[in-house]
């Protein structure tokens, strides 16, 4: 059962879960809109998800932003409410992933890892669609009395990677951008460099990845330099 973690009085995360590699669902209310962080693994994430928003009174999302376009991130979109939002690049390999399934099947998928085949045992559907609005570049967005900021940047882990940043609070989703490439887990040094020169850059004070606990810009920073995560 997916249970909410409570930042401050916009900010609200579930815990990743390792069994079924579901990762950290972020969450930003503000006064007009509210705003989710990746969509889920599945349409059974979403709606534990949902039922642990409606457990503390908080509306449901009114955009969901996807921070690339990996399984456990973004199979859940087509259950979501709201409209969903992603990079150019998250779309593009949605679509093509989706075309993938539908002339080869879904066992090739289900075979990538054991955590895949419990998040969809019982023969749960496997169904991906893209996001509803593309942006190339950065998007800011006001959800009434705080800020989100959407940017891509260079990540070893993806060529698609999305960062969420709320200004206000200086926190910062980084989603699964500081990992390596699946399923090696390796990590090319120019392009974790690049990261870590965008992750600089920002004035994030708090960080909070995919698969990770909540850490300073600082102690992630470090992780990074010591290949420590």
């Amino acid at each position: 059962m997916v249970k909410l973690i409570k930042i401050n009085d916009r900010i609200w995360y579930s815990m990743y879960e390792e069994e079924r590699d579901r990762p950290c669902l972020g969450y930003v209310r503000g006064d007009h809109w509210s705003l989710a962080v990746d969509a889920g693994h599945s349409d059974a994430h979403v709606k534990e998800f949902y039922e642990a928003l409606r457990k503390e009174s908080l509306p449901l999302p009114t955009l969901t932003v996807i921070t690339h376009w990996h399984w456990d991130h973004a199979f859940g979109m087509h259950k979501i409410c709201g409209l969903s939002v992603a990079n150019t690049i998250t779309n593009r390999h949605l679509k093509e992933f989706s075309d993938e399934i539908q002339v080869e099947g879904v066992n090739k998928f289900l075979s990538l890892d054991p955590s895949i085949q419990k998040e969809y045992a019982d023969g749960r559907k496997v169904v991906i669609v893209p996001a509803d609005i593309e942006y190339t570049g950065k998007m800011d967005l006001d959800l009434g009395g705080i800020s989100v900021r959407l940017f891509q940047s260079i990540s070893p882990h993806t060529d698609d990677t999305t960062l969420v940043y709320l200004p206000e609070k200086r926190f910062l989703f980084v989603g699964d951008s500081i990992s390596g490439v699946f399923p090696t887990w390796k990590r090319d040094p120019k392009k974790t460099k690049e990261l870590m020169r965008t992750l600089e850059k920002t004035d994030a004070d708090t960080c909070l990845g995919g698969h990770w606990p909540v850490m300073t810009k600082r102690e992630l920073l470090t992780a990074l330099a010591e290949d420590g995560l």
